[in-house]
Order: structure tokens, then sequence, then C-alpha cells
């Protein structure tokens, strides 16, 4: 459907229209994965608050990112598994900009998240000594509250741009879910100040952390390869290996939205890419921190342990 020349008060979304004949298969694959991506976030966050083990800053940064995944996630597949169903791609457009704002705002605090998580391994590899001092656990709830509340205050001024823009037509959305680029695309008012400020506030909230995520591992790697024994250099590699893995995947998704060579091929390729950090980046937090981590495996063992003696309990 499209609107000429009249107030616009739903957009429609596109999804995968193109692939309609296997709508069934792509519901049940995303399904699972989000199954599984929820299971696997919460069941850190469960970890992480109930275990004394995991009581770390590594581990206190790590639930935050899962909670931003948890939102993250919840805030675009459902609707998404919906419109697949329903093939009515309706969304309104308060219900359009709120999705864009937990979007943006939960994407912005992972970016800080991640280089707050960063520092933590630099400062407990390199700094040892002065690790407990630093990184205690007022520091780190001020950083964590800074990083939420920075991707909330943030994304607020792009959104109150945005809810200034008129929308008179058309009204197509080629994406399964609300993104910056296709509103201002439809947006028949002058978006001048909010392509800027967007612009601005994404490089920054982007480049500049990957940026110092990168700057912290080059000195992260320099010192793990000056540890003498080669079980010591291991357990390093092991802590940073999931954590770069995370980043790079994440980072390099969005890098490469910012730099295609034009908005022609912006369009083009947003679909896939906005597929891989929007589905399959979140499902990688859980899998990537849990498999090689020896302290979470315990941690869940425990957690099993008591559940099974709870119901055994329970049923005699």
């Amino acid at each position: 459907m499209h609107l000429e020349n009249v107030n616009v008060t739903e957009f429609l979304l596109l999804g995968f229209e193109n692939l309609h004949s296997f709508r069934f298969f792509i519901f049940t694959l995303f399904l699972i994965i989000y199954i599984f991506t929820l299971s696997g976030n919460l069941l850190i966050i469960l970890l992480v608050a109930t275990n004394a083990h995991l009581r770390s800053p590594m581990y206190f940064f790590l639930s935050n990112l899962s909670i931003a995944e948890v939102v993250f996630t919840t805030n675009i597949v459902p609707n998404m598994l919906d419109n697949l169903l329903s093939e009515d791609g309706s969304i309104s457009l308060p219900g359009c900009l709120t999705q864009y704002y937990f979007f943006s705002s939960t994407a912005t605090t992972e970016c800080l998240l991640l280089a707050i998580m960063s520092y933590d391994r630099y400062l407990a590899i390199c700094k040892p000594l002065h690790y407990s001092s630093v990184m205690n656990f007022p520091l780190c709830c001020q950083t964590a509250v800074w990083a939420w509340l920075a991707g909330l205050m943030i994304s607020m001024v792009t959104l109150i741009l945005l809810s200034k823009s008129n929308f008179c037509g058309p009204n197509v959305i080629d994406n399964f879910f609300c993104d910056l680029s296709p509103l201002i695309e439809l947006s028949c008012s002058d978006t001048f100040m909010l392509e800027i400020e967007s612009f601005v506030f994404a490089s920054l909230l982007t480049l500049l952390p990957f940026v110092f995520i990168i700057t912290t591992y080059i000195i992260i790697l320099y010192n793990i390869f000056k540890i003498p024994s080669s079980t010591g250099r291991d357990k390093a590699f092991s802590i940073c290996s999931s954590h770069l893995a995370v980043v790079s995947t994440y980072y390099g998704t969005l890098i490469t939205m910012y730099v295609a060579p034009s908005r022609k091929h912006i369009f083009s390729i947003s679909k896939a890419l906005s597929l891989l950090y929007t589905v399959f980046t979140p499902l990688l937090n859980p899998i990537l921190y849990s498999l090689r981590n020896k302290e979470i495996h315990i941690a869940l063992n425990t957690v099993l342990k008591h559940f099974i003696q709870q119901f055994n309990k329970h049923k005699n």
C-alpha cells in the first residue's frame, strides 16, 4: 500500500517478501534461534545473579550484556515472526518509532559495554596487582549505569528529531524492522539535521569504542606473549578469545553498514546484515562465553544438581 500526499499513520514492513514460499521454514528457523537466544542469555543472567563464584566484574558486565541482548532481540524478532505468519507487515507510526528507539538504545549500550569489558580484561591481564582496587564494585555499577544511560539518552535525541518529521507517502519499508535509514528515506521533511546528528553519534559510538577495543587488545596480546609459561598464555587467550569473537562479529557488521559505498548499496545488503546482528549475534553471546568457560560450567552444574535434588526431594 502506498500513500500519496497524506499523513502516514502506519508503515508496511516487507520483511522476506521475496521468500514467500519459504516463510514457514524461515519462521521455524528464527523461532528456534530466538528460543535459544533467550534461554542462553537468561541462563547467564540467572547464573551470575545466584552463584557467588561468578560475582566478579567480568561476569557482572557479561550479565549486563545479556540483558541488553534480551531486550534487543525481543524488540525485533517476535514482531518479525508474527509478520511471517500473518503476512501483515503493518506497524503503526508510534510502534515503528518505539521499535527504532529500543533497537538504537540497546545497540549503543552494547557497543559501550563491549568497550568496558575490553578495559576490564586489560586491567586483569596487564595490571593484575591493581585490578581489585581499580575495578571495584562501585566502579562496575557506575560504568554499567552510564552505558545504559548513554544509550537511552543519545537515542532519545535521535527519536525526538525523527518524531518531528512528517511522513506523507510512500509508507513501505523494505526490511523486517524499523531502522533509521529507511525512515529518513521515507520522510518528506527536511532531515539534514537528523542525518548529521545520527551520522555523528553513530560514528562516534561505533568507531571510537571499536578503536579503543582494538588498542586495548594489542596491548593485551603484547603482554600475553611476555608470559613465560604456556599454561598462563593459554588461560589468558581463553579469557579474551570469547570477547574478541563477539566484538568482531558485532562491530564488523555495524562498520560494514556504515562504510557501504552508497545508499543504494546499503539498501541492497542491509537486510542480510541486519539479520546477522539482530538475530544471529545475540545467539553467539551465551554460546561463545559458555563453551570454553569452566566457571560457567561449574556454576551450571551446581544449579542443575540443586534442581535435581529439589525435584527428587519433592517427588519423594
